[in-house]
């Protein structure tokens, strides 16, 4: 059972939010083929509940880090969707001042750490984060997301072995959408319940119906609870699935549409809005309203990113060393 009780108000909150991960990522895509935004693209699209259950739980200062398939973290976390949408066109007003692209968003203030486009990087950083806020004797945990290819870096097992040992308030998320790029998750690893690569280290690790945001909401409320009360990590591996390929480049030859609907009848948006209906908590008003407001808020990101300006290209000698007037060679 959760401590956080579940209700109204967070089916709606989950909807909503859910609802302006799949229309901004469906915008980014269009923008993406009429070359509005250029490099990688990774969309998120399918995979919302995994967001929107962790964030009926977490609070404010709680962090996160996360791979390269970014988007949806950073709006989650409370990034705007005007600076998400700036950064994805490289433009001076994204949230990482346009040098950071589709796969490296960032906000210190909203303690949202990345965005890391080499696979697996981000585990041991968000270990660290997780240290600091030890040390500091802070009640805040950070959660440190990854995708099923992650777990077969050598750095995972190094961190898993450190968090345990020092019992650091991190929540290590595996999002298992089944293909590490173009390979299924059967061909890359003798271990397929990728939850159990956390029990050799002592860290209670489950595996998670990825597609529902309450059963993600539960697992993650207890393994915050653990974090904060000092007890260490938890290893959670929430099954879901990508409607797109692993980029905007991926041909999704490995896979069949008999698969991909199979996964579509299981649609997160859809079932919570079943939920919402069954329950009476809302009705088709509402519904008509909350597109409306979605579809303006994400038009409006557009019209801010084509409306704003380009970097700088003194910005290439800014955010790199802390001294700020280093001593650059510039001729």
């Amino acid at each position: 059972m959760s401590s956080i009780e579940i209700n109204k108000d967070t089916y709606l909150m989950w909807y909503e939010q859910m609802l302006l991960m799949r229309k901004f990522e469906e915008k980014a895509g269009q923008l993406y083929g009429q070359q509005k935004i250029r490099g990688f693209c990774h969309l998120y699209i399918g995979q919302e509940a995994v967001l929107a259950g962790a964030m009926s739980v977490i609070k404010q200062e709680d962090s996160m880090i996360t791979a390269y398939r970014d988007h949806a973290h950073a709006l989650a976390k409370g990034v705007t969707p005007n600076a998400v949408m700036a950064e994805l066109y490289g433009k001076a007003t994204g949230c990482s001042k346009g040098k950071g692209g589709s796969m490296h968003m960032f906000d210190k203030e909203k303690h949202f750490y990345g965005g890391h486009g080499i696979v697996g990087g981000q585990v041991p950083l968000g270990a660290g984060i997780a240290f600091a806020e030890k040390y500091k004797g802070t009640e805040f945990v950070n959660i440190a997301y990854m995708g099923d290819g992650a777990v077969r870096q050598g750095a995972l097992t190094e961190t898993f072995n450190m968090a345990a040992l020092w019992k650091l308030p991190v929540i290590f998320v595996c999002e298992n959408n089944g293909y590490a790029m173009g390979t299924s998750v059967e061909r890359t690893t003798i271990q397929t319940d990728i939850y159990k690569l956390g029990l050799p280290y002592g860290i209670p690790s489950q595996a998670v119906d990825g597609m529902d945001p309450a059963a993600v909401h539960v697992a993650m409320d207890e393994a915050v609870q653990r974090a904060r009360s000092g007890e260490g990590p938890t290893f959670l591996e929430m099954r879901t699935y990508r409607y797109k390929g692993h980029s905007m480049s991926d041909p999704q030859k490995y896979r069949t549409k008999e698969e991909l609907e199979s996964y579509k009848a299981k649609d997160p948006i859809e079932i919570t809005k079943q939920v919402i209906v069954k329950e009476g908590y809302a009705d088709e008003k509402w519904f008509e309203e909350i597109d409306a407001k979605i579809k303006a808020i994400v038009e409006e990101s557009v019209k801010f990113s084509e409306e704003s300006p380009w970097p700088e290209a003194s910005e290439l000698y800014t955010d790199v060393y802390v001294q700020a007037d280093y001593p650059y060679i510039r001729d």
